[in-house]
């Protein structure tokens, strides 16, 4: 069969590399094409558009690049045209891909969608459209199958790619002798995330818990693509240390953690680490946000186990004192214990066998065949 992948950004890209792997086990005589990066390339996918020519942030780039967006969009739909798959595969990059959808179902192609945009957290009602255009629906997350559940939609369920990553890793043994930590300090795990404006909010947050707590050891997941300045005064403190591009490692070693609210909070999670969430936006972008958002909760923690398994401070209540304090109860006794049988219940809930691109592809074949 012929498959046309589309994928936007680089962790599409990635997912979309995995889930190629996988459909060739299932389909070996498959052909590939479509939108994506390296991951894709690698898995034998004939790319046709690199997702760095399309990757904008902000609405001030969005709107600036309008034109490009839509040039190609129609190149994707040409390609399409041309190729004539058997189905259309999406993943994630909702704006460009829901548009292919409906192009898709106009063509009378067979569409999948595999790691839906969030429609469940803000404007619900792009679930409609996503329906009429879609033919089967891939989710990683289970509450998202209730979610759709609601619109009269049966989704499939197919596991989770953080959960794959943190079962996959392969541990460096001599990490911590490395990185020169001690045996009798707790170790603290800041992670204040990867876009310059969670950092500028988060970093002042996070040094003054350093200077409150000074008998621990602290060391920041850092990424390496981010000018140094960012990370603020951490970077002179003694007891801070700096660990780049080996999150999941310093994981492993952690006794707590401070977390930015998004993936990593479900990461840290995995690896078992009691953590309390923080999360600080402008007042602008945080009263539209309340507008919008249709979410109890920001972290994917607590969105997976349905109620409160970490503790997130959000805005003001993001203040040291609070932080620090939830971070000392997180350190020994029952806190950290009942925030640990939480994360159990989490892990249970994620797993569903096999990796999630081993899933998705094989229930994607059976889908074509029948």
């Amino acid at each position: 069969m012929k498959y046309y992948i589309v994928a936007g950004e680089r962790s599409g890209d990635l997912h979309g590399g995995n889930l190629v792997r996988a459909l060739r086990k299932e389909d070996p005589s498959g052909v590939f094409r479509g939108f994506g990066g390296e991951y894709m390339k690698d898995a034998g996918v004939d790319v046709v558009v690199h997702y760095s020519d399309m990757a904008f942030m902000g609405l001030a780039e969005l709107l600036g690049n309008l034109r490009k967006i839509s040039k190609y969009i129609r190149r994707c739909k040409d390609d399409i045209e041309q190729f004539k798959p058997d189905v259309v595969i999406l993943i994630d990059y909702g704006g460009f891909n829901r548009r292919i959808a409906k192009y898709g179902r106009a063509k009378g192609v067979k569409v999948f969608y595999y790691i839906p945009p969030k429609v469940w957290a803000w404007y619900q009602r792009r679930v409609w459209e996503l329906k009429a255009n879609v033919d089967r629906m891939f989710v990683i997350l289970p509450f998202e199958k209730d979610f759709y559940r609601k619109f009269n939609w049966e989704v499939d369920y197919v596991g989770n790619p953080v959960l794959d990553a943190v079962r996959a890793h392969t541990h460096d043994e001599q990490f911590s002798r490395k990185e020169g930590f001690s045996n009798d300090k707790p170790v603290i795990a800041l992670l204040p995330g990867s876009r310059r404006q969670e950092l500028q909010r988060i970093i002042p947050l996070m040094e003054e818990v350093v200077r409150r707590y000074p008998s621990y050891q602290y060391a920041v997941a850092a990424v390496d693509n981010l000018e140094p300045s960012l990370y603020g005064n951490l970077r002179t403190m003694a007891n801070v240390r700096f660990v780049y591009n080996k999150t999941y490692d310093l994981l492993r070693h952690a006794t707590a953690a401070i977390v930015t609210s998004g993936t990593a909070t479900l990461e840290t999670a995995l690896f078992r680490v009691p953590q309390v969430v923080v999360y600080k936006a402008s007042p602008l972008s945080y009263f539209l946000g309340r507008l919008v958002v249709k979410v109890p909760h920001i972290s994917l923690v607590n969105l997976i186990a349905g109620r409160e398994v970490v503790r997130e401070l959000i805005q003001g209540d993001a203040n040291p004192a609070d932080t620090g304090a939830e971070l000392q109860r997180l350190i020994q006794g029952d806190r950290r214990k009942n925030v640990l049988d939480g994360y159990e219940e989490v892990a249970r809930v994620l797993d569903a066998g096999d990796s999630a691109s081993e899933n998705a592809a094989r229930l994607m074949v059976r889908y074509l065949r029948s």
